[in-house]
C-alpha cells in the first residue's frame, strides 16, 4: 500500500508518497515554488485564503504523480498535517465565509486575556492547560464580536487541516488534539470546555464531529478522485497540527522525548504523561497525536514566531540574488558572536513565550565600518538560536529537561552554522533525521489505516543522519547572556 501525506504549511503545500512496507518516500512535491504570501489588512493581522491551500494541494499532488515513480491508484490512505491554531469558518454549503485567521495573527490577544480572567486563571490552566490567548477560540470570538453577519452564517468551524480534509471527502471532522490546540478542550472532564463555550456563548453545533487522530475522517469523493487521479473512496485516516506531526515524524511519542523544528516559526515540543501547564502560560500544552483518556500523552509546545520568517526576510532584503546556501556559507566565515552585532528576532506577531508582547525585530551595535551582509546573516541565525535557548529555559522551569533533541534536517537545520549555534546555545545535542511534515503525515495515515502493527513499527526503518554535539559552549554563553540582557530591556519597554 502507498500512503499520501499532505503538509499544509504557511509558505507552501508539500506532499509525499510513502511505501508503507518499506517506509521509503517514493516522491515529494510542493507548490508554490515561491513562498505563499500572508495577508495583513491591519497591523498584527495575518490571513490566508483556505481555497488557496486547496488549489496548491491539488497542484502538489499532481506534481508528485508526474514523477512517474508510483501508480497513483495504489495510494490507499491519506494523512494531513497543517499549520496550527488557525480558524476557518464555512457555511452549510461548505464554502469559506472569510479568509482564515492564521496562527501568527495577534488580533484576539486581548479577547483571550479577558476570557482568562473571567473564567479564572487557575481554572483555565488546570482544565485547559493554557490561557485562551489568541488561539482559535479567541479568534472565533473576534469574528462574533466584529463580523456578526459572518458569524451568523457559520455552520462549522475548523482548523486548516480539517478544511482540506473536507474538500477531499465532503465531511467535516476534528479531534481532541485539534480542539485542545484551539483551546476548546477540558482535560479534567475530558470533553468540550463548558467554560469556553459558555463564556463566549458559542453553540456546540459549530464544533465538527470528534474522531480520534488515527481514524477514518471520511473518504475521497468520486469527482475529487477523478480530478487527482486517485481511487475514489480511499480514506483520510490522520489529521494533525504541524508540530505534533513533526514530533510523530521523528518518532517522538513517549514521555521525555523532545523534537524541534525551525521553519517559518520555531518550536521545541516535548512529550509528557502528566497534565502539565506553565503558571505564566508562556508554554502551551496540547493533546499529542497518541493522546487518549486512558493513556495521557501531552505535548508541551514552546513556539517562537520569528525564526525562519526572519531568515526569509534577511534573504529578501539583504540577500537579493543569492541562495540560502550562499547566505549560510557567507555567515560561516564570520566568527562566533558576529563581531558584536546582535539581532532580536521577534518580528512576526505577539510572542506567547514573551507574555504575548509584540517586541519586534531589533538590530544592535551595527558598525558601519565593520559589519557586512555576512555579519547580518550570522547574527540573525545566532539570534534565532538564542531565542530557542530562552524558550528552552522556560521549558526547563516546567520540568522538561531534554538530554537530546531530535530534528529533521530541513529549513534552518540545513544550516550547519545554525545547528552549531543551537546546540551550543542550548547545551543539548541534536539528532538529525531525513524527515519532514508530509512524510510524517503519510506515516500517520498508515497508522490510522492499520498498515502498521504499532506506532513503533511505522518508524522501524527511520535512520539517524548524524548527531551534533555542543563543542563551543564557552564561546556562545557570554554572547547569549549579552543577547538576553538586550531582550529583557525590550521586554521592559514593551
Amino acid at each position: 500500500m502507498l500512503l499520501l501525506g499532505i503538509d499544509i504549511g504557511t509558505s507552501s503545500i508539500k506532499v509525499s508518497v510513502v511505501d508503507a512496507q518499506t517506509q521509503v518516500c517514493l516522491a515529494s512535491a510542493q507548490h508554490p515554488e515561491e513562498e505563499s504570501g500572508i495577508l495583513a489588512p491591519n497591523a498584527g493581522w495575518a490571513e490566508q485564503a483556505p481555497a488557496m491551500w486547496w488549489e496548491h494541494a491539488k497542484v502538489a499532488i499532481l506534481k508528485a504523480h508526474a514523477t512517474g515513480r508510483y501508480n497513483p491508484k495504489d495510494i490507499g490512505a491519506i494523512g494531513i498535517a497543517y499549520q496550527m491554531h488557525g480558524l476557518v469558518v464555512v457555511d452549510k454549503e461548505q464554502k469559506a465565509l472569510r479568509n482564515a485567521i492564521i496562527w501568527c495573527d495577534s488580533r484576539a490577544v486581548e479577547i483571550g486575556n479577558r476570557a482568562f480572567k473571567a473564567i479564572g486563571e487557575e481554572r483555565s490552566l488546570t482544565r485547559l492547560l493554557n490561557s485562551p490567548g489568541n488561539f482559535t477560540a479567541s479568534k472565533l470570538a473576534w469574528v462574533k464580536e466584529n463580523e456578526p453577519a459572518v458569524y451568523g452564517n457559520i455552520d462549522k468551524i475548523m482548523l486548516p487541516g480539517d478544511y482540506v480534509g473536507m474538500r477531499l471527502t465532503g465531511e467535516v471532522t476534528t479531534s481532541v488534539s485539534a480542539l485542545s490546540e484551539g483551546v476548546f478542550w477540558d482535560f479534567q472532564e475530558n470533553e468540550l470546555s463548558s467554560d469556553v463555550l459558555g463564556y463566549f456563548q458559542f453553540d456546540r453545533e459549530l464544533i465538527p464531529a470528534i474522531h480520534p487522530v488515527f481514524s477514518e475522517h471520511g473518504r475521497v469523493q468520486q469527482h475529487i478522485a477523478d480530478e487527482l487521479g486517485l481511487q475514489a473512496g480511499i480514506p483520510v485516516t490522520y489529521k494533525s497540527g504541524d508540530q505534533p506531526n513533526n514530533a510523530l515524524s521523528l518518532n517522538v511519542l513517549q514521555p521525555g522525548e523532545v523534537a524541534a523544528t525551525a521553519g517559518t516559526s520555531g518550536v521545541i515540543y516535548g512529550v509528557s504523561d502528566k497534565l502539565l501547564y506553565d503558571p505564566e502560560s508562556r508554554v502551551n500544552t496540547f493533546a499529542h497525536v497518541n493522546y487518549s483518556d486512558s493513556r495521557k500523552r501531552l505535548g508541551m509546545l514552546l513556539c517562537i514566531n520569528g525564526t525562519g520568517s526572519l531568515n526569509r526576510w534577511m534573504k529578501q532584503v539583504a540577500g537579493s540574488g543569492i541562495s540560502y546556501a550562499d547566505m549560510n556559507e557567507m555567515a560561516a566565515a564570520i566568527p562566533v558572536g558576529s563581531e558584536g552585532l546582535r539581532v532580536i528576532p521577534f518580528g512576526n506577531g505577539a510572542e506567547r513565550m514573551l507574555h504575548n508582547k509584540i517586541v519586534g525585530t531589533h538590530f544592535h551595535h551595527i558598525d558601519l565600518n565593520l559589519h557586512s551582509k555576512a555579519h547580518l546573516f550570522r547574527a540573525a541565525q545566532e539570534g534565532i538560536a538564542f531565542a530557542f535557548r530562552y524558550g528552552l529555559d522556560i521549558l526547563r522551569e516546567n520540568g522538561m529537561n531534554p538530554g537530546i533533541i531530535r530534528a529533521g534536517q530541513a529549513n534552518l537545520f540545513q544550516s550547519n552554522l545554525f545547528t552549531e549555534a543551537f546546540v551550543n546555545a542550548t547545551h543539548v545535542p541534536v539528532e538529525l533525521y531525513l524527515s519532514d511534515g508530509s512524510i510524517g503525515a503519510a506515516l500517520g495515515a498508515g497508522i490510522g489505516v492499520k498498515a502498521f502493527a504499532s506506532e513503533k513499527e511505522a518508524f522501524a526503518n527511520s535512520k539517524r543522519l548524524r548527531i551534533v554535539e555542543p563543542q563551543a559552549i564557552d564561546q556562545y554563553e557570554p554572547v547569549y547572556q549579552e543577547w538576553k540582557a538586550l531582550l529583557e530591556k525590550h521586554l521592559n519597554e514593551a
